[in-house]
């Protein structure tokens, strides 16, 4: 519910905002919907900024679920199925069909009347986007007989043939992105800039191609063919985000997870035991940026004694199967929860380890270990990563391994683990009281770091490079983590991730429950039989497998 008001509440500021992000003002009611006067009379204009701030939440969220279960963040269920019920993903689903697809449908006829092509390509490019994500999370969705007010049963298609129409889409979308026609009014991913977008829309082919690469045998040569034509996304200045404000209330446009927990009782999400760990303890240069610690201990670590009332797991021993891995709790103040740990919350708001100043606008960590407090850090004006440079050099990186590529693969990791801590690293800025001079890496630092992993990468064999390639693409996907969902099923990579806490989790989750307010109420649809339903690229053994589960 919160971040649902966040979305209209942001919707209605950036509408104000208008003037100060085009080149011409316009004067707005904000009190008004842009359907306030009916469909046929609305504004494609108005339409395309919500559509926009709508796409951005639904990229939000349904990255939470591809970071949660790839342990990038925390994983709320010991039992696979049972960790997300159907209701879970009702808003998802809404947000998806109801909001995007459904003014969609509205704004293309207005704004082809209007001769505006590029409001049109903007649509069709969030529009493949969806329902390519609809299809990683949930394999078969309605589409072709979806948002028709006479059909209130639409049958689901084949998800196979829905990547195929994505695929139109985005060519679609850069003839749109091409035309000479007018500007939207607003753009707020790239500022009219359409080079960008038709960068985008490829990288979005190549994230298709990859996707599918196990069941299509002409992804490689797709895949390849972006690649020569070099029109895609391969500079930070070139990544597809949204970016939150810092304004507080009346509205509130802050990043969802700084305003879920950046108050006076802190609290909000756990950050992922693994994640942290895996950071940690390579000396990863960017953890300062995504983790801000409240305090220097752990209990239970580094001497500090158990603490029954704030972590009553630093008091017990570490499950059989977690041999080899961290329990419970981390060195030097990381303070999280393991994967699938679903215990009651203690009185630890204050306590653990909080978000940092990248992705979300928090702060950076310089060893001060005092609490969050609404306002501090960067005030909450971080960003929604949906298409990075960064990620298209790990795509690269795979389609190189498994080729048998091997010093190009290299370089790709190189490349990406580059690109991923410059981005992070210029997050810094956004806290102002930060101690940047002191503890801010300094190139050597950065240095060290990216050569005794790509040192690692080479000296490995096959399956220790797709480890080292599977960690390093996971850890650079904080803050969005689908990609990660969908490299795990792919490949089954990392083959180190920590354990569920559960011992018997059951399957691993291969595609998500259809939500509740479609299986429910439509007569065409059939609820799953339970989470082991594979998508159809996913041509993996459909029992143990991947192996971390």
């Amino acid at each position: 519910m919160k971040k649902n008001t966040i979305k209209y509440n942001i919707f209605f500021m950036l509408l104000a905002l208008v003037g100060f992000t085009s080149c011409e003002t316009i004067e707005l009611d904000l009190t008004e919907d842009p359907l306030s006067v009916g469909p046929d009379s609305a504004d494609p204009q108005l339409l395309l900024n919500q559509i926009q701030i709508d796409f951005a939440f639904f990229a939000e969220t349904s990255g939470d679920l591809g970071s949660q279960v790839t342990r990038i963040d925390h994983l709320f269920g010991r039992q696979y199925l049972a960790a997300y019920g159907p209701t879970s993903f009702d808003r998802l689903w809404s947000r998806a069909y109801r909001d995007i697809l459904a003014d969609i449908r509205i704004m293309n006829p207005l704004a082809e009347e209007a001769g505006l092509s590029k409001n049109v390509g903007i649509g069709q490019f969030i529009e493949a986007y969806t329902i390519v994500t609809l299809v990683d999370l949930f394999g078969d969705v309605p589409y072709s007989e979806a948002i028709d007010a006479t059909n209130i049963n639409p049958v689901a298609d084949d998800d196979a043939e829905l990547y195929d129409r994505a695929i139109v889409l985005l060519d679609n979308a850069i003839a749109n992105f091409n035309t000479a026609g007018p500007d939207p009014d607003t753009d707020f991913y790239y500022n009219n800039n359409f080079d960008n977008w038709i960068k985008a829309a490829n990288t979005l082919k190549m994230k298709i191609y990859l996707s599918s690469r196990l069941v299509n045998t002409d992804a490689a040569a797709a895949f390849n063919a972006i690649v020569s034509s070099g029109d895609f996304i391969s500079d930070n200045s070139e990544d597809l985000q949204f970016s939150f404000g810092s304004n507080e209330v009346s509205p509130d446009t802050r990043h969802p997870d700084y305003a879920a927990q950046y108050t006076g009782q802190g609290g909000g999400a756990y950050q992922s035991n693994w994640l942290m760990n895996q950071m940690n303890s390579s000396n990863d240069t960017r953890i300062r940026y995504y983790f801000y610690r409240q305090n220097a201990m752990t209990p239970g670590a580094d001497g500090e004694d158990p603490s029954l009332e704030t972590l009553a797991c630093s008091a017990t021993l570490a499950p059989p199967h977690y041999d080899g891995f961290t329990f419970c709790y981390l060195s030097d103040g990381y303070w999280g929860r393991d994967s699938g740990d679903d215990g009651g919350i203690p009185p630890d708001g204050l306590l653990r380890t909080a978000y940092g100043v990248y992705p979300t606008g928090g702060q950076f960590d310089d060893d001060t270990f005092g609490n969050i407090a609404q306002g501090s850090g960067g005030g909450g004006a971080g960003i929604q990563p949906i298409l990075l440079a960064s990620s298209v050099d790990f795509y690269r990186a795979e389609f190189a391994l498994i080729g048998g590529q091997l010093p190009e693969a290299s370089n790709f990791v190189r490349s990406g683990i580059t690109k991923s801590i410059a981005k992070v690293q210029a997050f810094g800025d956004l806290d102002t009281n930060a101690n940047l001079a002191s503890f801010a890496p300094s190139a050597s630092d950065n240095a060290l770091f990216i050569n005794d992993i790509v040192a690692s990468f080479d000296a490995n064999n096959t399956e220790g490079r797709f480890n080292i390639l599977g960690e390093q693409f996971f850890v650079s996907l904080f803050g969005n983590g689908m990609d990660a969902y969908n490299f795990y099923r792919r490949t089954g990579f990392p083959s180190t991730l920590q354990p569920n806490i559960e011992a018997n989790p059951g399957a691993f989750i291969r595609s998500m429950l259809y939500p509740q307010s479609y299986a429910a109420t439509n007569s065409n649809a059939q609820q799953k039989p339970d989470q082991t339903v594979q998508v159809f690229w996913d041509t993996n053994p459909a029992s143990g497998f991947p192996l971390s589960n």
